[in-house]
């Protein structure tokens, strides 16, 4: 027996660091926490804004503030002030705001906050939300293969810090449309950051491949982490 899929790197969700039940909130001290922190270390370069973060890990008003000071205080992350146009925003309600009228429209104060790329132990922090990936990938397979038959699952682009690969995450098997937008959904929450899927049946993959189809030819041939493959062929 081989497999269909040449070039792998197979990775064994169950040999995460740690206990089975580890998760970050144990070490950092709350959910909201560490997704501001995996939010904001993923994007060193964005400056966000507090109901922006708010949208983007699900979180309470109040309990993103909270943290957003305590990380303040440390220097894990920094508070800048800038301008918008509110016409390009729909955050019109922030209690930091300062409204001016300029032109008829609402020129606006908000504080951002964005991660502090000089603060001491900066890459050291990156590199544990990285890892701890791992914990957030093994929840994801877990939903989706209760949710439909999955027989092929890798991710890459984002994942693998590359970009330019055109999609960060292959899922091939029977699942329904809506179950599988829901997980991805709870996996961008966990991770902190959209993630580019295709996802395709079995047939149509095979059927791909056999004709040599660019687009999958291309993710096939890049870098990336395996997590499910069921897809075998007899030699």
């Amino acid at each position: 027996m081989k497999s269909i899929v040449k070039g792998e790197k197979k990775v064994n969700t169950n040999d995460a660091v740690g206990a089975p039940d580890f998760s970050l909130e144990q070490l950092f001290g709350s959910k909201t926490r560490v997704r501001l922190l995996r939010l904001l270390l993923d994007n060193p370069e964005r400056s966000f804004y507090v109901r922006e973060l708010t949208r983007r890990i699900e979180a309470q008003l109040n309990s993103v503030r909270r943290e957003l000071k305590n990380l303040v205080d440390i220097g894990i992350i920094l508070e800048v002030e800038g301008k918008i146009l509110e016409n390009e925003d729909d955050d019109e309600n922030d209690e930091s705001e300062e409204d001016t009228k300029v032109k008829g429209k609402t020129n606006t104060k908000k504080k951002y906050y964005r991660a502090n790329a000089v603060f001491s132990f900066f890459e050291e922090l990156r590199s544990i939300m990285k890892k701890s990936s791992v914990l957030m990938n093994k929840s994801f397979v877990i939903e989706v293969e209760k949710k439909g038959k999955i027989d092929f699952l890798f991710l890459t682009g984002r994942f693998i810090d590359n970009k330019t690969v055109p999609s960060d995450l292959l899922i091939v098997g029977e699942i329904k449309i809506d179950d599988l937008q829901q997980a991805i959904s709870n996996f961008e929450v966990e991770i902190g950051h959209e993630v580019n899927y295709t996802y395709m049946p079995k047939e149509e993959f095979i059927y791909r491949q056999e004709i040599k189809d660019r687009f999958l030819s291309s993710l096939l041939q890049t870098e990336k982490v395996v997590l499910i493959n069921k897809l075998i062929e007899t030699v």
